[in-house]
């Protein structure tokens, strides 16, 4: 009995052994498994590490970036970033020291060499090191706007912007042009031509709202090898709304101010029986205006007539003037040669008031303002119709 109570007792702690062993996965019994997991609850620290944007080697970059340098695990002590002429492009840390970014754009067809130094949490600095080169052109494009700073415009002026060639990769060029303005506006770019972008409003634009428009153009693919030359802005404002509409079956030319009515003159338009000489129907946008025009047409066997108070509408000839040769007919005929004809006395009070950017809308004739008649013919375009031309 004494022999059988000692053979449990030894078989029952070799039993609690073991349960140990399993319930806690490390003690005297097994050493191996507890240095294993103190081993993996040891923190590993990730080596510092520094990256360049573009990455060394890169060829054709665009020089309007960005150009950077970041760093993980450590700061930067010193940057530079230098072209082959031995001029360093400017630039600023961020407030961290983990970054390093351009502040100016850097030039076409030129090589250029990072330097300088980052430190890790030791204090052990490593070098910044690497190149790239930027991408040379085929030929740069400039592009213009059609709007001056600080001016006022009316509600229905359009954005342009004008390329010195054509521009066969729109989407990119389109994609770098930016429109703020100061009220909620819902408007589209469409490319009117292969060398004209225009963006309007769907609507006339709101009077009061100032509007900012960036072309970040420079760097910029234009295709086939070509880039943009620069970059270009404007700041401008929009006016009261001026708003005419000429009725050539009423023969009248009204005019209102921010909704009321301001003039109401009797006027002459196209003669009708003539294609040539007929004012085209549809939205017009006032371009310019001048106390004294000359008008010549061969065609129509007349030259450099000079008639007074004259505002530009389109420029496939048409304006709002005064004449006093057809003062007979206005209000009742129309005899001009696609103008519309105001006495001289109103034509002032209305070139007084009117600046460019305010719509003159043409009704009643029988051929519509269109594509032929060039600057503005923007709003001739019904939205949908609009939207289509865009790139993007």
């Amino acid at each position: 009995m004494g022999v059988g109570k000692g053979l449990a007792a030894a078989v029952a702690l070799a039993i609690g052994v073991v349960v140990a062993g399993c319930g806690t996965g490390g003690d005297a019994a097994n050493p191996s498994a507890t240095s294993g997991q103190q081993a993996s609850n040891v923190a590993v620290k990730a080596p510092m590490a520094v990256s360049t944007t573009p990455a060394n080697g890169t060829e054709d970059v665009s020089p309007a970036g960005p150009f950077k340098v970041d760093v993980t695990e450590g700061k930067l002590v010193s940057v530079a970033l230098t072209n082959d002429e031995g001029k360093q492009v400017a630039g600023a840390p961020a407030a961290d020291g983990t970054s390093w970014v351009a502040s100016e754009p850097l030039g076409y067809g030129k090589s250029y060499t990072w330097s300088g130094t980052a430190k890790d949490a030791d204090g052990k600095e490593s070098p910044i090191t690497g190149a790239f080169r930027t991408v040379t052109p085929a030929r740069q494009i400039i592009g213009s706007l059609n709007l001056g700073d600080d001016q006022t415009y009316g509600v229905a002026m359009p954005v342009a912007v004008e390329f010195t060639a054509p521009v066969t990769d729109k989407a990119s060029v389109q994609k770098a042009l930016k429109v703020e303005t100061s009220v909620p506006t819902e408007g589209a770019w469409a490319w009117l031509s292969d060398t004209e972008v225009h963006w309007r409003p769907k609507a006339y634009w709101t009077p009061g709202t100032t509007v900012k428009v960036f072309a970040n153009l420079y760097g910029v693919p234009h295709g086939d090898g070509a880039y943009g030359g620069q970059d270009v802005s404007v700041h401008f404002t929009i006016g009261r709304a001026l708003v005419a509409t000429a009725d050539t079956q009423s023969h009248r030319f009204v005019v209102t101010k921010d909704g009321q009515q301001l003039f109401d003159f009797p006027s002459s338009y196209g003669l009708e029986s003539d294609p040539g000489r007929v004012t085209h129907s549809g939205i017009h946008v006032v371009i310019s205006k001048s106390e004294e025009v000359s008008m010549t047409n061969i065609k129509y066997d007349y030259e450099n007539v000079k008639v007074p108070w004259g505002v530009q509408i389109s420029y496939n000839g048409e304006y709002v003037h005064g004449y006093e040769g057809s003062r007979w007919a206005q209000g009742s005929e129309n005899v001009s040669h696609g103008c519309a004809n105001l006495a001289p006395e109103n034509a002032k009070l209305y070139f007084d008031e009117v600046i460019p950017g305010d719509p003159v809308n043409v009704t009643g004739s029988s051929i519509a303002l269109s594509e032929e008649d060039r600057t503005y013919y923007d709003w001739a375009l019904d939205w949908n119709a609009w939207l289509a031309k865009s790139a993007v």
